[in-house]
């Protein structure tokens, strides 16, 4: 039996909109600056008042370009985009939930395919790049929050790669595996639920008391939307899907609460650091063919999808004029099981810094390495590499608080693991708005 249910962006908003403006209003907490940071500002107060009742609405679009100029499967270059809608609700303030609020993000995806058109990597080039251009829902949940906010319950639509596996410091490159890593994001009957897709399902998230420690956990669908339809929101369950199962525990010691300032105290700026360790498991419920053992009769034999990551991340350094300015960089390190997957293993390292060049102080310059590695069985079948590697150097230029221009060059080694493909240069610029 199956239950297969498609979701509609429009009306969820406007019914949510319309409940907003009947709910009483609770005090607001501090604003965000739409008129600074975006590009259409605070919609003539619009955005102001809706935040006040609990509801915040933002959107951001990305415009990449991206030229193959040598190797891979053929010289090219093509535009792709990528536009979102998100939406915040405070259903304390809306409704008297305490403690408790929802989260919708919609997005669209459009344009060519540079990594399937020209490079043939399994690893990607361009971290919006799908297999089907569509729109459709990527968040669609409810969260509510116990013990002093230490123990959050959350259920409903979720991509895994907005908590797990995420190293704050990555999130420059544009490279995929820097979002969800290349030993996780290739498993599963329709991949795991990271982008472009999430799953329904249920995280559950504990803090220590001290906010130094967290400890936290996922169930959700094992086979996200609709392998038979890749267009618009599907959900659908089927006994047969089985389950994804992921689990992390991280130390970030800078989340800790201060203690209040002395009366008189002048408040110090927020500075950007980053101090992250963790650790974590995943697991398939369902079983998988093996690459290349069978039984008497020829088939496939089943295996277990499972792994586990490390990964840590740090401010390294830090300017004596800005403390917001310096060198960060990161570390991460991932294995799969060798039986059923392609890469049995993968790792990335990278640097970045924020105000390499004088007078540029939000300017973030980077450069990243990662390595997925073929598991024996998939190179004995297929003859290949034995890894692919990507590396990657970027510049993003801050034009305005809510205008980045961000060009790069990538260069893939051994793509997709095939002798029959040569090494790849890629020259790309992305183009990031907040509308």
């Amino acid at each position: 039996m199956s239950l297969h249910k498609t979701f509609f962006y429009r009306p969820l908003l406007c019914c949510l909109s319309v409940f907003s403006i009947l709910a009483p209003a609770t005090a607001a907490a501090e604003m965000p600056s739409w008129q600074e940071e975006t590009l259409s500002g605070d919609w003539g107060g619009a955005r102001a008042k809706l935040f006040e009742k609990g509801i915040t609405l933002d959107s951001t679009h990305r415009s990449d370009v991206m030229g193959n100029l040598d190797g891979g499967t053929q010289r090219g270059s093509s535009w792709l985009g990528y536009t979102d809608i998100r939406g915040g609700f405070d259903l304390e303030k809306l409704y008297g939930w305490s403690g408790t609020e929802a989260y919708i993000q919609f997005h669209s995806t459009l344009g060519g395919k540079p990594n399937e058109q020209y490079v043939g990597s399994s690893m990607g080039v361009d971290n919006i790049e799908v297999g089907a251009n569509t729109a459709q829902f990527y968040h669609a949940w409810v969260q509510k929050t116990l013990l002093d906010e230490r123990l959050s319950v959350l259920l409903g639509l979720y991509p895994v790669d907005s908590e797990f596996y995420v190293t704050d410091t990555s999130g420059l490159f544009l490279h995929p595996s820097l979002g969800m890593a290349a030993e996780v994001a290739q498993s599963g009957s329709n991949g795991p639920p990271v982008y472009p897709l999430g799953a329904l399902g249920m995280r559950v998230k504990y803090t220590s008391p001290d906010h130094t420690t967290y400890l936290q956990a996922a169930l959700l669908d094992g086979v996200p939307g609709d392998p038979a339809d890749p267009y618009g929101t599907q959900i659908k369950l089927n006994r047969e899907d089985g389950t994804f199962a992921i689990m992390e525990l991280g130390y970030t010691p800078l989340e800790a609460k201060g203690e209040p300032a002395a009366a008189g105290d002048t408040a110090q700026p927020e500075v950007e650091a980053f101090n992250k360790t963790a650790f974590g498991l995943w697991r398939y419920s369902n079983r998988f063919d093996d690459l290349s053992e069978v039984d008497a009769a020829g088939t496939a034999l089943q295996q277990a999808s499972f792994g586990w990551y490390m990964l840590a991340e740090r401010t390294l350094f830090t300017e004596a004029a800005n403390a917001n300015n310096g060198l960060a960089g990161f570390l991460r390190f991932g294995s799969a099981s060798a039986d059923v997957h392609q890469s049995d293993w993968s790792a990335s390292a990278g640097l970045r810094y924020r105000g390499l060049c004088a007078g540029r102080d939000d300017d973030i310059a980077g450069i990243v390495v990662t390595v997925s590695h073929a598991s024996t069985k998939y190179r004995d079948v297929n003859l290949s590499t034995e890894r692919e590697t990507a590396i990657e150097a970027t510049y993003r230029i801050q034009v305005k608080p809510w205008l980045g221009v961000q060009p790069l060059v990538q260069r893939i080694i051994a793509p997709n693991m095939d002798p029959a493909l040569s090494d790849s240069t890629l020259l790309g610029a992305r183009l990031e708005l907040f509308l």
